[in-house]
């Protein structure tokens, strides 16, 4: 893989040729359950786990970049990239894991991250960022659009399991309810606070839709992720008095309005599973639950190396360890996958707590817990090194930041950072913000075309 150093994006029409097969490979990482709705191969759900890395290995191949701010971010995230796989081989190594083990897991987990590497290593001129972002939004819309269509048309929400049965276009997906719903809650913030040139009504009217799906959905741990994820972003504002105090104002109005709603409004309701204190504290049956992953995982070392390498890619709680080995058994055993007691472990105090089937709030299988326990403590700072690569070179706004924030949060809570159709829209919505903020930058440049002609009017 190379970034090579050329003229103008302008005189490379192999640029705009990136720029669609970005676009297109999205659209297949986003549609998938949908497509298989309408009947197509159910293999259609493992497409984006070729296509993403392909995609990613060939936009740095083919791309022509002069901006070396660009090329230092690249080659940063590559590096980054590469150690988080290094531990990961080598936790596999150590525990004598699958290589299948380590290639999906190490996709779940980082996938998003190459299509980001695959957006930002492209430079684009004005039209076709429009182009992207007109991709983006129609995905969003219809994800919206289908939503709306499942509840007060096609009255899924009176099926067995209820409103979980609203997922937009994540069709049959587990907890796809959670993953549409942060998906329009993601898309309902960016087009707010971007789409400038629309009318305020309409802006307003899209954030509405977007809080809406959250609602029919009963995604509850959604609007949970998106007030602490608020929270968290204003304590890393705390320099900046005045825009702190915004954000405070903004937090008081929707806590408290999100309190009484829970008190008062049925659709509201669910929030009450959790405001129940006596299940908290060190002794409380969900503390217990919760943490009950940190005390049985270490009881399963047999190595000085364990607790900083864990018991190998997929033997835990990730979503390889915790789910896919299960369900896909006969695919991916033939494939030569390795399994753990360590899963099973788990997944047995779940199924003996009498929390464990209330909501995925209390589960012990979540994100953050699955990296440690797979990779161990070098693994989690490995992985934690690239977040930080994204969000000191790549967030230049707030809303990047809230994003990323969000993900942190998702992952102190069920598998949410490692759902393909939720973290490639993540990776996409940044990707597309640092775009936008490159070609204001250019824009402004006195070396701009644009800057130039205002320049001469000037004169």
């Amino acid at each position: 893989m190379s970034i090579k150093i050329a003229g103008s994006p302008q005189k490379k029409p192999g640029n705009i040729q990136l720029s669609i097969l970005v676009s297109l490979v999205f659209l297949t990482a986003f549609f998938p359950r949908f497509l298989e709705w309408l009947n197509f191969p159910a293999a259609i759900n493992f497409l984006h786990l070729i296509l993403v890395p392909w995609l990613c290995v060939f936009t740095l191949a083919k791309t022509r970049v002069k901006d070396r701010n660009q090329i230092s971010i690249v080659k940063e995230m590559l590096f980054a990239l590469l150690i988080f796989f290094g531990t990961t081989v080598t936790s596999a190594w150590l525990n004598n894991a699958g290589i299948i083990n380590v290639v999906v897991d190490y996709l779940l987990l980082c996938e998003h991250f190459l299509l980001l590497l695959a957006i930002i290593s492209i430079s684009m001129t004005p039209e076709r960022l429009a182009k992207f972002r007109a991709c983006i939004v129609f995905a969003s819309f219809t994800n919206l659009f289908f939503a709306y269509i499942q509840r007060f048309i096609l009255n899924w929400h009176l099926r067995e399991g209820g409103p979980d049965n609203i997922t937009g276009v994540f069709i049959g997906q587990g907890a796809g309810h959670v993953v549409g719903a942060s998906v329009a809650m993601t898309f309902g913030l960016y087009y707010f606070t971007t789409a400038k040139n629309r009318p305020l009504w309409l802006r307003c009217a899209v954030a509405v839709a977007a809080l809406g799906e959250v609602i029919i959905s009963d995604a509850k741990q959604v609007l949970f992720v998106s007030m602490v994820a608020g929270i968290l972003l204003l304590v890393s504002q705390l320099q900046e008095i005045g825009k702190a105090l915004t954000y405070l104002i903004v937090a008081v109005i929707l806590g408290g309005g999100l309190f009484w709603a829970a008190q008062n409004l049925s659709a509201f309701a669910g929030f009450n599973t959790w405001v129940r204190p006596e299940i908290y504290g060190l002794d409380g049956e969900a503390t217990l639950l919760k943490t009950s992953v940190f005390r049985i995982v270490p009881s399963y070392y047999e190595s000085p190396l364990h607790p900083w390498l864990g018991l190998g890619p997929g033997h835990t709680v990730g979503r390889l360890g915790g789910w896919m080995l299960e369900e896909y058994n006969s695919l991916l055993e033939s494939l030569g996958a390795t399994q753990h007691p360590a899963s099973d472990a788990v997944w047995a105090a779940v199924s003996e707590s009498w929390l464990g089937d209330q909501s995925s709030f209390f589960s012990p299988l979540f994100g953050w817990a699955g990296i440690w326990g797979d990779l161990g403590f070098l693994g989690l700072a490995s992985f934690i090194y690239i977040w930080f690569v994204v969000w000191r070179r790549l967030c230049l706004d707030d809303i990047s930041r809230f994003l990323v924030l969000t993900v942190v949060v998702f992952g102190l809570i069920f598998s949410q950072m490692e759902e393909p159709g939720y973290m490639l829209y993540v990776a996409s919505i940044i990707g597309l913000r640092w775009q936008e903020h490159q070609c204001r930058k250019k824009d402004q440049s006195p070396f701009s075309s644009k800057s130039a002609q205002r320049f001469l009017q000037t004169r």
